[in-house]
């Protein structure tokens, strides 16, 4: 539409439509999560090629006059040296588990959808910080900077499989670091050997593990029947509150070994329960993948 033009109402909506509908709503809601968080000195606080001041030093013999700040050096008998911060872009790609079992949910949304706004809302982060963000998966996004890059991994992330169970990739784009957002609740065996492919190429890995009220508490009781997201799995018990000790230590025993796993490798392992602020957990997103938690 033009200015002046003698454009109906109606009209009006439509093309608002229109317009709105080229946009994924999960970049919406990853753009308002990521306001939530305040990005604040998002430098990487050592000494490097950069235009963010750090800190004053007393000058050597060998630094350049040029160097020198003299403002500072003119109110003692000591030279300083302003240091830069580094600020050098790196890689961060992000993956998204998108089996059956992360579309589970007891709440209004599912484990998915968690976790696609916090991969997404963490990929706009690092993009206003200068980085590069990709996306890992069926439908890889190579690591790029800038605005538009949020919309293609918004893009991309628009899809299912088929599994019941995810299990982490391997990726093949360059990477400063690899982030993970899955349940975590498949084949113990198939996780280990992806995660060692994932350790085989020496760069840091932050996995978060996204799960439901339910599988977190296991509030079952009397007679229930357990099913997998797509019926491949089904058990049926008469007394569910009977299994909830066992299930629940099986449950810790397999986050322990996550986060042994992850912590001998100089890894990231967190924890979300999708009832929890996403707020929290994209802060400790970016504070893991900066190597702060």
């Amino acid at each position: 539409m033009t200015p002046g033009s003698d454009a109906t109402p109606d009209l009006m909506r439509l093309d608002a439509e229109e317009l709105a509908a080229v946009v994924p709503p999960v970049l919406v809601r990853a753009e308002r999560l990521a306001k939530s968080v305040l990005l604040g000195a998002h430098g990487r606080r050592q000494t490097g090629a950069g235009d963010t001041f750090w800190q004053f030093r007393p000058a050597t013999p060998t630094d350049e006059a040029r160097r020198i700040d003299w403002r500072k050096s003119a109110r003692g008998d000591q030279a300083f040296v302003q240091e830069k911060e580094w600020q050098v872009a790196r890689n961060a790609v992000i993956w998204v588990d998108q089996s059956q079992s992360m579309q589970f949910s007891s709440l209004a949304r599912s484990k998915a959808d968690r976790a696609e706004v916090l991969g997404l809302a963490l990929a706009i982060l690092l993009l206003r910080a200068g980085e590069r963000a990709g996306l890992a998966g069926p439908k890889p996004v190579p690591p790029a900077r800038g605005a538009a890059q949020a919309g293609r991994i918004a893009q991309a992330l628009d899809f299912t499989v088929n599994d019941d169970y995810g299990v982490p990739p391997e990726i093949e784009l360059d990477a400063g670091a690899i982030v993970l957002v899955s349940d975590f609740l498949g084949d113990l065996h198939r996780i280990e050997a992806a995660l060692g492919k994932l350790a085989d190429r020496g760069q840091r890995v932050v996995m978060l593990q996204a799960i439901d009220p339910q599988e977190s508490h296991f509030p079952f009781d009397g007679r229930t029947v357990f099913e997998s997201m797509t019926g491949a799995l089904r058990y049926e018990v008469d007394q569910a509150s009977a299994l909830r000790e066992r299930y629940l230590a099986r449950l810790e025993a397999r986050q322990a070994w996550l986060r042994d796993f992850a912590r001998a490798r100089g890894w990231a392992f967190g924890r979300h329960v999708t009832d929890h602020s996403p707020t929290n957990a994209l802060l400790w997103l970016r504070n893991a993948v900066e190597g702060q938690a």
